[in-house]
């Protein structure tokens, strides 16, 4: 795909996550909750509306598109392109009016995800890349920390619904937590891959993603200079996501 259509697909995928965002900021006074995984593990009214506009909107303009989205919504693609979508990353966050969570949107063809974006409009952030032209956060060009030593790294992480993978990952916390500077939860997976790649934290793990999670902050984070991986090393997946600077991601990926 040509660079000017990846930078075609960011500009498209800024302004339905900016629209997708002045929905969410109108935050209703009651909430309707549809139980997921689990009891804690849960989709409101808002994910739902919030899923509707954003595929229509993406639909709108380039109909031929495939959609994978949280919610379900889905679409077949025609054109080689399809859309990665979480409506809102972060529920939990969004519930308790806590800021970080965000829609999260990447487009990708049949080599991964070549734009994405990530609005958190309750903080004032927007990232977004093209592959192979860089990170940005608000339209500033950012870098991911580089080099990190593991002892003065602060680390994000996230946990599952699921409780035996809840102790498993205390367990890995507990092990790793002194070998490193500190442990940060922000409860948002795509905002946690975006800090990475502006450097306000130095590295991030998480069991049990979702591709809608990582798949626009794998590439901004990217294309800010990290490494993005599963557990093994290779290609990020559902077991784990590992992402840091060249230097930590190493290091990590000793220790998890």
């Amino acid at each position: 795909m040509s660079a000017d259509l990846r930078s075609e697909l960011v500009a498209i995928a800024e302004v339905v996550a900016r629209a997708a965002g002045q929905l969410l900021m109108e935050r209703p006074d009651s909430f309707t909750l549809t139980e997921k995984s689990s009891a804690v593990d849960f989709a409101t009214q808002m994910d739902e509306q919030a899923e509707r506009l954003i595929v229509k909107s993406l639909l709108a303009v380039r109909p031929e598109d495939g959609i994978i989205a949280e919610e379900g919504a889905s679409h077949q693609s025609k054109s080689g392109i399809t859309w990665v979508i979480d409506p809102l990353d972060g529920t939990v966050n969004y519930l308790y009016g806590l800021p970080g969570w965000n829609i999260s949107i990447a487009a990708k063809d049949l080599e991964g995800v070549i734009a994405g974006v990530v609005c958190a409009p309750s903080t004032g952030a927007l990232w977004k890349a093209a592959k192979g032209s860089g990170a940005y956060l608000n339209d500033k060009k950012i870098k991911c920390n580089d080099p990190v030593n593991l002892n003065m790294a602060l680390v994000a992480t996230g946990f599952s619904y699921d409780l035996e993978l809840r102790k498993e990952q205390g367990a890995r916390i507990q092990r790793l937590i002194p070998q490193i500077r500190d442990i940060r939860r922000n409860g948002a997976a795509a905002v946690d891959l975006c800090y990475v790649a502006m450097g306000a934290v130095d590295g991030y793990f998480e069991s049990s993603l979702k591709e809608w999670d990582f798949a626009a902050g794998g590439l901004i984070a990217t294309e800010s200079g990290a490494i993005i991986t599963g557990r093994s090393g290779g290609e990020p997946d559902g077991e784990m996501v590992v992402c840091a600077g060249p230097s930590l991601h190493a290091q990590l990926l000793a220790q998890i």
